[in-house]
């Protein structure tokens, strides 16, 4: 067992509008995220995983997630699964969401794909 308390999460941004807790657990099959989206991200393109699958579910407000052809709007209590090489981008004025990777997340293998 491992417990990584608030205080202890890393805090990180992936751009301006996208502001991250990372609770990383030294694990590689699985870590958990907290994102706080505050606009389009990314910026222009799309973003992609190359690996890892991202669970995603609604904490907070609300958002659009454009993946590749299909409009998803979610609420409080939605969720979401991202699977590896799909394109997406977020739409929100506020939404902040957990995010569970599996494998773990690397920004290595996260990709902005400018389409």
């Amino acid at each position: 067992m491992k417990v990584i308390k608030l205080n202890e999460a890393e805090v990180g941004q992936n751009k301006e509008k996208c502001k991250t807790l990372e609770y990383s657990f030294g694990d590689k099959d699985i870590d958990l995220g907290i994102a706080t989206i505050t606009g389009r991200f990314p910026d222009k393109g799309y973003a992609m995983n190359e690996v890892s699958k991202e669970l995603i579910y609604v904490i907070e407000g609300e958002c659009t997630i454009y993946i590749e052809n299909e409009i998803v709007n979610l609420a409080v209590g939605d969720s979401i699964l991202i699977n590896p090489k799909e394109l997406y981008y977020w739409e929100t004025d506020y939404c902040k969401v957990s995010m569970a990777c599996t494998p773990a997340w690397s920004p290595l293998q996260h990709k902005i794909i400018e389409k």
